[in-house]
């Protein structure tokens, strides 16, 4: 079986995901995002093997984070890091964040989130054609802002 990679990692694989098949001058768009995010979320990492040490987060909402209110598409990958003990340390967030300029469609979404944990007997297609279905009024935008970073939590 071929090593997976680290959690540490994760930042620069779903970067190359975003980047795959597009050439630097083609704008994202919010598909693009959704179907990297999908190929990303695929892949499984280095984890301790418990149910929730690796998990998607699917959520949006309209926020000020940055001081003008945005509809924000926030597509994040949650890893639970464990001390050598084995016990819980804190959480490494990977975060994908489409924001978007405020619409009339937009705003009638409200807010909405939804988790999905690799090794808890759930099945990733099921959850991902849901959330998918929620990204209809989104799925031929373009983002007026993209951000990919990575938090402890």
């Amino acid at each position: 079986m071929p090593s997976r990679p680290r959690m540490e990692e994760a930042l620069g694989v779903l970067r190359s995901e975003l980047d795959a098949g597009r050439s630097p001058v083609t704008e994202l768009t919010t598909r693009d995002a959704w179907l990297a995010y999908l190929r990303f979320g695929r892949q499984r990492f280095d984890t301790a093997p418990t149910p929730d040490c690796d998990g998607l987060l699917f959520q949006y909402g309209t926020y000020a984070f940055t001081g003008t209110p945005m509809f924000t598409l926030d597509l994040t990958r949650q890893f639970a890091v464990v001390d050598a003990d084995g016990e819980h340390d804190h959480y490494l967030q990977v975060h994908c964040e489409l924001r978007y300029e405020p619409m009339s469609d937009l705003e009638g979404l409200g807010s909405f989130h939804s988790w999905f944990f690799h090794d808890a007997d759930a099945d990733f297609g099921p959850w991902a054609d849901a959330m998918g279905g929620r990204l209809v009024p989104l799925i031929d935008c373009t983002p007026a802002e993209v951000e990919l970073y990575e938090e402890q939590v």
